[in-house]
């Protein structure tokens, strides 16, 4: 039996000394028998002191177990001590059924003592958080990153396809306008006419592939302070050459092919005629008298054409590059060219009575299209916009081309001038209905093609909103028609000498 407490001994050693070992972790029961079995004293009138036995600390247990106004103590004096002189030692938390039990994670020191819970208990980790939940706002903010991603992507994108050659120039990003030295490759024919200058000389080095970009001959001859004596005829080149290159190669009389020349698509009788000429050293006047007459080439004379003052041949001439025998007379050049027409036109499955629809047809595309799959979408918005069934929403086909060719307005531009588009003419399908009296230009292999196979869609409408590009929009209602227009007249502002 331990001896009476000093009245200098420490009473939290005594405490610290019954609290329950942690590493037997026992249950709040278990600890209970254990302190009711332990010995405790009770100071009686003489002061003395004695144990409880471990059935009489089994009672005092069960005792406790009753519910009170005030926590008993868990080691109360026996009960043959008089009341007035028996005190307890110390108190203790309740017994378990009077306390609710508290979790791991909100467990204070107070259960410590009780013995509720042991130093290892307190420190166990919490239980783990939903991953279910977690996964599923894992991919919610993935979404949301993405969808700003995207946004941010798309607006770049937009804004570079539009401003790309501002954005280049200020940033001094500009792509070099002439192709490195060797590149050169293959072969490719130029027309130089009577009284070109470096400007259309230009152009068409790039149409025919010799060249980058359409300034970059232009260009070197500013920069280089050049003016050459440029030699009407057609030249062979190669494609990719640089501008210095193809410089040379123009004014190396080596390189003109005699009798030779080189008619480009959508072109009219009347332009091709000077180019022939020239090429050929035919006088101009016997190629005019050779297209007088066009059954002398299996070609019938349309009386309305004639009428009109039109010319029964145009369309017919195949436009390509023709190298002619010494000799050759007009009638045999005209005749080469309008056979060329005809095997383009069986090629193409074209009955020899629709011969002349489709020419009038591919003529148009042939003016209207820029890029190649292009030309089938714009004979499809043609056979669209011919259909009976949008006869009443339309009633006119409203075609640029046909207004400039019928009122003879051949100036290099897109647009169309008010009197033009107004003039009363028979090819003119801003007033007349259906297509245009005749062909307007002498179209090529593709457009003959695109004529009679149009593409699949339900365009009605398209405006090229690029004219260095070509980049055409196509739509089958007039709201977008009428925004894709707007983009036009922005690009057209941006870029005021590129032929709008």
């Amino acid at each position: 039996m331990p001896d009476a407490p000093s009245p200098f001994d420490d009473p939290f050693a005594d405490l610290f000394g019954k609290l329950p070992d942690p590493r037997e972790r026992r249950s709040a029961g278990a600890d209970a028998e254990r302190g009711a079995s332990e010995q405790v004293t009770t100071q009686n009138a003489t002061g003395s002191s004695a144990p409880l036995s471990r059935r009489e600390a089994r009672a005092a247990a069960t005792r406790q177990e009753a519910p009170a106004s005030h926590a008993p103590s868990e080691h109360a004096a026996p009960a043959a001590a008089p009341p007035a002189t028996s005190a307890p030692l110390r108190e203790t938390a309740p017994a378990e059924e009077a306390r609710p039990s508290r979790s791991v994670a909100t467990a204070t020191l107070e259960d410590l003592f009780t013995g509720e819970h042991t130093t290892d208990s307190l420190g166990d980790v919490p239980p783990p958080k939903n991953k279910r939940r977690r996964r599923i706002g894992g991919w919610i903010a993935l979404g949301v990153v993405l969808l700003l991603i995207g946004g941010i992507a798309g607006t770049g994108f937009y804004v570079w396809t539009t401003y790309e050659d501002k954005i280049r120039e200020v940033m001094g990003w500009e792509e070099p306008k002439d192709y490195a030295d060797g590149l050169a490759n293959g072969e490719a024919f130029v027309t130089i006419a009577s009284g070109d200058t470096g400007s259309p000389i230009s152009e068409s080095l790039f149409e025919a592939g010799v060249t980058k970009t359409p300034d970059a001959f232009y260009a070197y001859l500013i920069d280089t302070g050049q003016n050459p004596p440029f030699v009407p005829g057609v030249f062979k080149l190669q494609k990719q050459m640089t501008s210095e290159a193809a410089l040379a190669a123009l004014l190396d009389p080596a390189n003109k092919m005699e009798n030779s020349a080189q008619l480009r698509e959508g072109l009219t009788v009347e332009q091709s005629l000077p180019l022939l000429a020239e090429g050929t050293g035919i006088p101009l006047e016997e190629l005019q008298a050779a297209v007088a007459d066009p059954t002398v080439y299996g070609v019938a004379a349309d009386p309305a054409i004639v009428a009109a003052g039109g010319q029964p041949l145009e369309g017919w001439l195949f436009p390509a590059t023709y190298t002619f025998d010494p000799g050759v007379t007009a009638t045999d050049v005209i005749a080469t060219l309008v056979n060329r027409t005809i095997a383009s036109l069986d090629s193409a499955g074209v009955p020899a009575e629709d011969r002349e629809r489709i020419l009038t047809i591919a003529s148009i595309i042939q003016r209207e299209a820029r890029a190649g799959t292009d030309f089938y979408k714009v004979s499809r918005v043609i056979e669209n916009r011919l259909n009976p069934s949008n006869q009443e929403t339309f009633g006119l086909l409203q075609m640029d081309s046909t207004a400039q060719y019928g009122f003879n307005e051949a100036d290099g531009t897109v647009s169309t001038s008010a009197e033009a588009q107004y003039d009363d003419n028979p090819w003119n399908t801003y007033v007349i209905q259906g297509l245009p009296v005749g062909p307007i230009a002498n179209p090529g292999d593709v457009a003959i093609d695109a004529a009679m196979h149009p593409a699949d869609g339900d365009w009605l409408y398209f405006v090229t909103v690029n004219l260095n590009t070509g980049e055409t929009v196509f739509t089958n209602n007039l709201a977008d028609h009428n925004q894709a227009t707007q983009q036009w007249i922005q690009w057209c502002a941006a870029n005021p000498d590129a032929g709008c």
